[in-house]
């Protein structure tokens, strides 16, 4: 039987180098957190969302065009909006929104003030709020992160006006207790907006008037076939 051959023996590892004693390299700070846009800078990137809105609508609006209108970068409108829906929704809901309820002492009065006013320069007899309005409607039809954003965040906002004046003429007896007060909130913009953008009329303060005196008002204060 031939002898049984030995492995040599393995030279012994050389011991690692060991670090030099002293504090370990410290990691780098987190970066800062970017600036919020707040105060006058966000109205600046509001009111310059409502021009470019006014020039091209609603479909052909883009980040781009809104921030080279405020002279901001495109991410200085995402660190604060995610999109154009929540911008335009937001910069339509910054406008014209009163802030305090008009209080004239009668629906009538009440109605005048707080959806078309009867000065030049006031909610309907405003040509720019008219224009804006019909790029809502468009971006409605088109749109539906816009449309979703618009009903949760501008529709109730709207409907607590309104339904606070129909509740107050309804305290003062103005209107019968069974009016169908969702209903009656539509009906004055309703009728006065099918008629400027559906058939052409201008929205004067002879139209609003009218149909406050021969159709809102006879139909809250009489019942059906009085």
């Amino acid at each position: 039987m031939s002898p049984v051959e030995t492995d040599a023996a393995e030279p012994a590892a050389e011991p690692s180098p060991q670090r030099a004693a002293g504090p370990s390299p410290q990691r780098s700070a987190e970066p800062s957190p970017r600036p919020r846009v707040v105060g006058e800078r966000e109205r600046e990137i509001l009111e310059a969302t409502l021009e470019v809105l006014e020039d091209v609508g609603y479909d052909r609006l883009t980040m781009d065009a809104v921030a080279a209108r405020a002279r901001a970068s495109k991410a200085t409108l995402y660190r604060r909006w995610n999109g154009k829906a929540r911008l335009v929704v937001e910069a339509l809901h910054a406008t014209k929104t009163p802030s305090e309820l008009p209080d004239t002492g009668s629906l009538r009065g009440d109605l005048a003030e707080l959806f078309c006013g009867f000065a030049p320069g006031s909610g309907l007899m405003d040509r720019r709020q008219v224009a804006l309005f019909a790029s809502v409607l468009t971006a409605i039809a088109r749109d539906a992160d816009f449309a979703a954003a618009w009903r949760e965040h501008v529709v109730p906002h709207k409907r607590a006006l309104s339904r606070e004046v129909w509740d107050r003429a309804l305290e003062r007896g103005e209107i019968r207790a069974d009016a169908d007060l969702e209903l009656f909130e539509a009906a004055l913009p309703g009728i006065v907006l099918h008629r400027v953008f559906v058939l052409g009329d201008e929205p004067t303060p002879e139209l609003v008037a009218r149909v406050i005196d021969q159709i809102v008002l006879p139909a809250a204060s009489r019942g059906p076939g009085s």
